[in-house]
């Protein structure tokens, strides 16, 4: 069977994730994803340490630009607003298709220790938004807060965007799930809101 190096990290994301659709997670070995993409075993493990990390392979890339997005925002005063507005500015479609990206979500949703590691990336995520926050000033308890609460709300923003079957862009969804935060908060001002209870 021939085999190539040229493209093989993105020949092993792919193959991947079509064996993990076809036979499951569980059932599907580095071997087979090797197989599948035309590399040798060892291709495999010198891109990746186990087949989990296919699944995060931009993980830490992805933590990288957003901390950099957020250290070179406009204006942080309102640091929950930064926080959204530099994961919704992010270019998501660069990790593949939205139908790409919703299948690799609910194999995740579906496997525990997946589901696990993920839950592990948001946080790290979130630590590394609130770690630029107070660089840029912001008070250290408000930074956490912020951090913690904008992932959230952009996760759940994410989570609609790639379940939908309309044009909707993703920044619209952010800002609608940012001010429906504000209806939990009776009174609060809306980090999208230029104007108290007044949410947009």
């Amino acid at each position: 069977m021939p085999r190539w190096e040229h493209g093989s990290e993105e020949r092993l994301k792919q193959a991947a994730l079509e064996l993990f659709q076809e036979q499951g997670f569980e059932d599907t070995s580095a071997v087979q994803i090797a197989e599948r993409a035309r590399v040798t075993t060892r291709t495999f493990f010198r891109y990746f340490r186990d087949k989990e990390e296919v699944i995060f392979a931009d993980a830490d890339t992805l933590k990288e630009t957003l901390v950099h997005d957020l250290l070179q925002a406009a204006d942080v005063s309102e640091p929950l607003l930064a926080v959204v507005r530099t994961l919704a500015g992010f270019d998501w479609e660069r990790l593949g298709s939205r139908e790409t990206q919703h299948r690799r979500n609910a194999m995740i949703a579906a496997t525990p220790q997946l589901l696990e590691r993920d839950l592990v990336k948001q946080h790290q995520v979130a630590e590394g938004l609130s770690d630029a926050l107070r660089r840029r000033g912001i008070a250290p308890d408000l930074a956490e807060l912020a951090a913690g609460a904008g992932v959230q709300v952009f996760r759940t923003a994410y989570l609609r965007w790639l379940a939908g079957d309309d044009d909707t862009d993703l920044t619209t969804m952010t800002e609608t799930v940012l001010s429906s935060l504000a209806t939990l908060v009776p009174g609060a001002r809306s980090g999208a809101s230029p104007d108290p209870g007044t949410p947009r």
